[in-house]
């Protein structure tokens, strides 16, 4: 049985404080580290970064006999060679140099038995700093399955450190934990049985005295990867799998986020009824309801994307992408490193520019973060669903495969795409120019993803998604809202086109004009400034309290309201626009420089504007 994870207080003496103790969770990545942290902590979890530093920590905690114990799970990495700050976090805090972090006690060291050859490395290093270290070999009903071998008390012996065959998915195993926890309550410095020597350096021969024999390779990964990584059709398959992922987004994200918009038009409705009072009716349907509605109705659409993103990362299917993609990355003087940071910061750019931190190469890693908000985020998602269902007619581009808006979508995806490799052939040519690196990476076997798995990250991104739909998008379409009412003239709203917010919009209209942009487009553009979809419930809101539109959807309004090339030039300007608070503050944080931040501002709000006035000049001459 694993340990309890159970929520139970630990009651102490105030006299004498019970001390909690602490253990860290290493391993190389693709080990299953991250799996058996979540089951061990049941996820409950605290996300945090490192004092002084911008690298992220996860921390939880499980109960042992009664007693608290802390896990802190530490970045995957393959060496405690310190080259990439992941490696030198992963050494300080194992030789308690890290501040804000206690010495540890133990050390849970998680590698893959069916990897075994390649991971006997880290675990010597690890096992050689003296902490009580208990050696998870991860994946046990796996390697047992295709006919590998071990002994772990031989390993043990070798090792010198006790070692456990474990299934950190299936569960079992894990209650060595437990017992390797009790044994070692009281040891301050496990004794190494067997010290490191000169013959301990060739993991292959540990391996021999260990009655090691590796598991026979699954055959269909063999196989699936000669077709995967050909070199012509590798490429070809990339985009195909790609394209699916857009047309699901329509085909199956579309249909729940019309049948979500009708549940939440019909709540407004039978609210209304409800109440009699009309500025109270106004204040909680037109300010709140239709501005918050307007975003939250493209939850489904994004849980799809992100379903589609999860699967294909957990089969082990991304990595082999990033192999593929490091010509691409190589031609524009990147390493194929990049490519993670570049493909998670399609779900947001914050993390995917935190991530950057595995990149060795500081040159490398500044280049990686200016270019990473051109992918596009999940944040654009709704604008691009909203504009495109409302000026692109859907009909089949290639049968059922890939429709128009589908078409239209990935064209988005690959522009934005483009323009950062383009920045980066400038950047790594020039300013930030440097020796290239060789890219190593360890490919996985394709495994077949858990439903567990993926249903919890789709529900921390929904719980993400409506955060952001309840705080930032409800205050500022609250503030839309009370300035459509201001300057207030003898207790009447003045008209919308005479109120604050108007005079706002039509201010800087002139500027936004040649894009083919009205001051309600303006205002928007404002407010996204905060975060990219708040110009959805804006304009939510914005169209709800006009007279005009206000019984039309969202987008209806627009399409009454806007024209195809103004549209068509918004969601150019989106595709290239900096428009995230939180962005420019993390990419603050990690170049420790407002200078950074402030070019990347400028650059790409330049790019937006110029290739949306295009876009726009081109279609109103064409149409």
């Amino acid at each position: 049985m694993p340990p309890s994870t159970t929520t139970q207080e630990v009651r102490t003496s105030p006299a004498e404080p019970q001390r909690v103790r602490t253990v860290a969770l290493i391993g190389p990545p693709n080990s299953g580290k991250s799996t058996l942290f979540n089951r061990l902590t049941r996820l409950r979890q605290s996300v945090g970064n490192y004092p002084g530093i911008t690298v992220e920590h996860r921390s939880g905690s499980f109960l042992v006999q009664g007693e608290q114990v802390r896990v802190i799970d530490l970045p995957g990495v393959y060496s405690l060679a310190p080259f990439s700050e992941d490696e030198c976090v992963a050494v300080d805090v194992l030789k308690g140099r890290m501040a804000g972090t206690p010495v540890l006690d133990a050390v849970l060291l998680v590698l893959d038995a069916t990897n075994l050859t390649r991971q006997l490395t880290l675990a010597i290093s690890v096992i050689a700093l003296g902490l009580p270290t208990l050696v998870l070999l991860n994946m046990a009903d796996l390697f047992a399955k295709r006919g590998g071998t071990i002994d772990p008390l031989k390993l043990a012996q070798e090792l010198g450190a006790p070692v456990a065959l474990v299934s950190a998915t299936q569960g079992t195993g894990l209650d060595a934990i437990e017992r390797f926890l009790e044994q070692n309550k009281e040891i301050t410095q496990f004794p190494i049985l067997n010290g490191p020597s000169q013959s301990r350096s060739w993991a292959s021969q540990l391996e021999r005295r260990a009655g090691y024999r590796s598991a026979l390779p699954a055959q269909w990964t063999r196989r699936l990867d000669a077709l995967v990584l050909h070199r012509i059709w590798g490429p070809l398959i990339f985009i195909v799998v790609v394209g699916a992922v857009f047309q699901s987004v329509f085909g199956l994200g579309q249909p729940l986020s019309n049948a979500l918009q009708n549940l939440l038009n019909l709540v407004g409705q039978k609210a209304a009824v409800m109440i009699a009072q009309p500025f109270l009716r106004s204040l909680l349907l037109d300010g709140i309801w239709k501005g918050v509605s307007s975003v939250l109705i493209f939850l489904p659409q994004i849980l799809v994307l992100f379903l589609f993103i999860g699967l294909l990362e957990d089969s082990g299917y991304l990595a082999r992408a990033a192999l593929i993609s490091d010509r691409t990355m190589r031609s524009v003087g990147l390493n194929g490193k990049a490519f993670i940071p570049l493909l998670s910061a399609y779900a947001c750019a914050v993390p995917a520019i935190m991530a950057t931190r595995t990149i060795e190469n500081k040159r490398d890693r500044l280049a990686t973060i200016l270019i990473a908000p051109f992918m596009t985020c999940s944040a654009r998602l709704p604008v691009y669903t909203l504009l495109i269902s409302a000026f692109i007619p859907e009909h089949p581009v290639i049968g059922p495969l890939l429709g128009s808006r589908a078409l239209a979508m990935l064209s988005l995806y690959v522009l934005g795409f483009l323009v950062a490799i383009g920045t980066a052939k400038i950047l790594k040519s020039s300013v930030l120019k440097s020796a290239s690196i060789p890219f190593v990476l360890e490919l996985p076997e394709y495994r077949w993803p858990t439903w567990q798995s993926i249903g919890l990250r789709l529900l921390d991104r929904g719980r993400v998604f409506i955060q952001q739909v309840g705080t930032v998008i409800l205050v500022v379409s609250l503030a839309i809202w009370a300035l459509t009412y201001l300057p207030l003239q003898y207790g009447q709203p003045p008209r919308l086109e005479h109120s604050a917010i108007a005079r706002v919009g039509q201010f800087i209209e002139p500027v936004i004009q040649p894009l083919g942009f009205n001051w309600k487009i303006g205002v928007g553009l404002l407010t996204s400034v905060v975060a990219r979809e708040v110009i959805v419930g804006t304009l939510g809101t914005l169209y709800a309290t006009d007279p005009s539109t206000h019984s039309m959807s969202l987008q209806t309004a627009l399409e009454q309201d806007l024209a195809f090339p103004g549209a068509m030039a918004l969601l150019i300007f989106f595709a290239f626009a900096m428009q995230c608070t939180s962005t420019l503050a993390v990419v603050r944080r990690e170049t420790n420089s407002w200078a950074w931040p402030a070019i990347q501002f400028v650059y790409m709000s330049s790019v937006a504007y110029v290739g949306a006035m295009v876009v726009n000049h081109l279609l109103t001459r064409l149409t």
